[in-house]
C-alpha cells in the first residue's frame, strides 16, 4: 500500500474511474489535511524558536517534539487517507472510516488543557 503513495498510476489501475467531482473532492480533503500538518509543523518551530523558558524544564522542547510529530503524523495520514478512499471510489466500495479525526481533535483538546495549567502555573510563579 505503501509503494501506492509513489507511483501515480497505482491508483489508477484499479477498478474505473469515477466522477471526477468526487476525486477531486478527496483531492482538497487530502489538501485541507496537509494544511493542517504544516500548521502543526509551523507551531511546533514557533514553540522552540520563540518561547521563553518555561519553568517546568524541557517543557518548550518537548511541546516542539510534539507538534512537529503530530504535524509529520497528520501528513502521513492524510496521505493513505487520500489513496484509500480514491480505490474505495474506483472500486465502489463505501469509503473507508477512519478514527484519525476524533484522535487528533482529542490531542488538541488535550494539549491545550495543559498549556491553560502551565500558563497558569507559570502566571501564578512571577
Amino acid at each position: 500500500m505503501i509503494r501506492d503513495w509513489f507511483d501515480p498510476d497505482a491508483v489508477r489501475r484499479v477498478g474505473a474511474t469515477p466522477d471526477y467531482r468526487f476525486s477531486l473532492a478527496n483531492e482538497r480533503t487530502f489538501l485541507a489535511w496537509v494544511r493542517t500538518g504544516l500548521a502543526l509543523v509551523a507551531g511546533g518551530l514557533a514553540a522552540a524558536q520563540f518561547l521563553p523558558e518555561l519553568r517546568v524544564p524541557y517543557l518548550r522542547e518537548a511541546l516542539a517534539i510534539v507538534l512537529l510529530v503530530l504535524g509529520g503524523a497528520v501528513a502521513l495520514r492524510a496521505l493513505n487517507h487520500w489513496v484509500r478512499c480514491e480505490r474505495a471510489m474506483r472500486l465502489g466500495q463505501d469509503l473507508p472510516e477512519s478514527r484519525f479525526p476524533a484522535l487528533l481533535a482529542v490531542a488538541v483538546g488535550l494539549g491545550a488543557v495543559l498549556l491553560v495549567v502551565v500558563v497558569i502555573v507559570e502566571s501564578i510563579g512571577r
